[in-house]
């Protein structure tokens, strides 16, 4: 039955029907209502974080390690400007996400009221949908639709702009049961025809790729199985983007690595001479493609996708099929068994052959020191001393970044948070806290660059309020080190304003924020360093000085197609050590 009860109480019991157990957001005057009713209950545990931005970010966390979406609160105006770079990188990595945001009373919209900002127009871009409730009737139905939306077909975030008149106001409350099901149901189940035409393809294929995205991952752990049944039955190499990576097990027989932009050479030669590409819940993003007219030229293309609007809008595809990856590898490896599971053997193993070719590059090469810390090795460390961890990465952007992508390795799904299609420098601090809330037990490191995490530093504070133990991991080159790179390969060594000359001295930031800080110089020092971080109950900040003018590789540079790359000193590379680097 419905229940009458004021606005701002709805938006909690709607938050509570919804199953939501964390919001993170920041108070002010047009959510005072709201932030009243959070206090008088003790069900949904308030983030307080120091930046809307931040809350954004530790939502997308939250949601990307949990399958679940992540809700955020802010005030109106600059609360809700101050969103917009959180929900644009949600909007572009498919990050299911709720943003409730307070507004001035609904006879003040459109006087240039304090702290008024028309939050609906502004966000319309960058969100998958948004709604203005001026009806406090409507309230609870909209929240209810809310959450359907973003997390409904290709996930995303919403925002609903919530007057502060509405939340005073007396209404209604209807919980989910209690309403229509909402019209907005994506198709699922792909085109039977098309599948059939897939297992065909499958069955003759002579040099297969499997290319899988985050999409896999949106799906649930179900898609990750199904993918790893069908690569490992049918033999196929699976390659992946940023963001998909632990979709496929980095540690199966099968994974030739991420390709892309700084992927890996086998996995982008792969690419480049297949003549069979299944894509799997990726949106041939420019990162991927390179030069769009050279791209994979000679293949036959499917494209598995939930989101219509992503089949055939960057790659004219031969086999598009609109539906769920995990319901659509179904009833491909359905239909593929029950005509007797065949695979093209011998060509496969030429094909193999051909890739372990390309593994012998050994692209990942590079020239470690006894006296520097080489960034790629720092993050072999890293690897080696926490892969038994139940472990959770996140990023900021930049070189690191991609050395994390390279260098670290995911079995399983939604162990890896970074942000991929925006690019969002300031993401992986407050990612981190996100991911931690939402697994208390685990080990949440953060890989940073000094510049990036500089960007949203302030939740430290965040951290240890909250007595989250996320360990920042910062790769200080003192430099923005993307930007360097790309100057110095691309525009005359001119590096205009890529120098950081007057960085904090990151140890007594650590202590200001009243959580625990060291700093490592030398690479005998380095694992004795990592091993203090992770027993470490608290907070941490790990401060490693690296290499300042490290490039990373493998690199298409932009514009360019697959197989032209440049590999940096792979292409002059000597006797290989066990781990991949060479000492000088």
């Amino acid at each position: 039955m419905s229940r009458e009860m004021t606005g701002a109480r709805m938006v909690v019991e709607a938050l509570r029907d919804q199953g939501v157990d964390t919001v993170f957001g920041y108070p002010g005057g047009a959510v005072l209502p709201i932030y009243d009713e959070i206090f008088q209950q003790n069900d949904i545990t308030h983030v307080l974080v120091r930046h809307e931005q931040g809350a954004v970010h530790m939502a997308e966390g939250y949601a990307r390690a949990t399958g679940k979406p992540g809700v955020v609160l802010v005030t109106s105006g600059p609360g809700a400007t101050n969103a917009v770079t959180g929900l644009t990188d949600a909007l572009l990595d498919s990050i299911p996400i709720v943003v409730l945001s307070g507004q001035v009373p609904t006879f003040m919209i459109g006087t240039d009221g304090f702290q008024e900002a028309d939050t609906v127009g502004i966000t319309r871009p960058c969100t998958k949908h948004n709604w203005l409730v001026k009806d406090t009737n409507k309230l609870a139905e909209t929240i209810h639709k809310g959450f359907h939306v973003a997390t409904t077909g290709r996930p995303g975030p919403v925002l609903i702009d919530i007057p502060k008149d509405v939340q005073f106001a007396t209404g209604q409350y209807f919980s989910p049961d209690e309403l229509a099901s909402d019209r907005y149901q994506p198709i699922r189940k792909g085109d039977i025809q098309a599948i059939t035409r897939l297992v065909e393809l499958i069955e003759q294929a002579e040099r297969p790729v499997l290319y899988t995205g985050g999409g896999v991952i949106n799906s649930g752990p179900h898609a990750s199985a199904l993918l790893r049944e069908l690569a490992d039955t049918a033999g196929f190499p699976v390659t992946s983007t940023l963001m998909g990576l632990g979709a496929y097990p980095a540690s199966a027989p099968n994974w030739i690595g991420m390709l892309g932009m700084h992927g890996l050479y086998e996995a982008n030669l792969a690419m480049h001479g297949c003549d069979l590409m299944i894509n799997i819940g990726a949106r041939f993003d420019d990162r991927i493609t390179g030069r769009i007219a050279d791209f994979s030229p000679n293949s036959i293309k499917a494209h598995i996708d939930i989101d219509p609007s992503s089949i055939n809008k960057v790659i004219q595809v031969d086999i598009p099929i609109l539906g769920d990856v995990g319901e659509v590898l179904k009833d491909v490896l359905d239909v593929w068994k029950s005509r007797g599971s065949k695979t093209n053997k011998a060509a496969l193993g030429k094909w193999w052959e051909q890739i372990e070719g390309w593994k012998a590059k050994n692209c990942l090469f590079y020239r470690n020191s006894e006296t520097i810390i080489k960034p790629q090795y720092a993050l072999q460390r890293l690897e080696a001393l926490t892969k038994g961890h139940d472990r959770y990465i996140t990023t900021e952007v930049g070189q690191h970044q991609m050395w994390a992508a390279q260098f670290l390795h995911f079995d399983e799904p939604n162990r890896w948070m970074t942000s991929g299609g925006l690019g969002t420098m300031g993401y992986g601090l407050p990612a981190s806290l996100g991911v931690q809330m939402a697994h208390p037990e685990a080990l949440v490191i953060n890989v940073a660059g000094d510049a990036s995490w500089l960007m949203n530093m302030q939740e430290m504070g965040t951290a240890v309020q909250f007595r989250l133990p996320v360990k920042q991991f910062i790769l200080n080159n003192e430099r923005l080190g993307m930007v360097r790179q790309w100057q110095q390969l691309l525009h005359g060594e001119r590096y205009s304003q890529s120098w950081s000359d007057s960085l904090p001295d990151f140890v007594k930031l650590a202590e200001a924020f009243g959580c625990k800080g060291a700093q490592v110089r030398d690479p005998r020092d380095l694992d004795a360093a990592i091993q203090e971080m992770i027993a470490y109950d608290g907070p941490y900040i790990l401060d490693v000085l690296v290499e300042k003018h490290e490039n990373c590789f493998p690199m298409i540079p932009s514009g360019k197609p697959h197989n032209e790359m440049l590999l940096g000193e792979a292409d002059t590379q000597g006797a290989i050590k066990a781990d991949g680097a060479v000492l000088v």
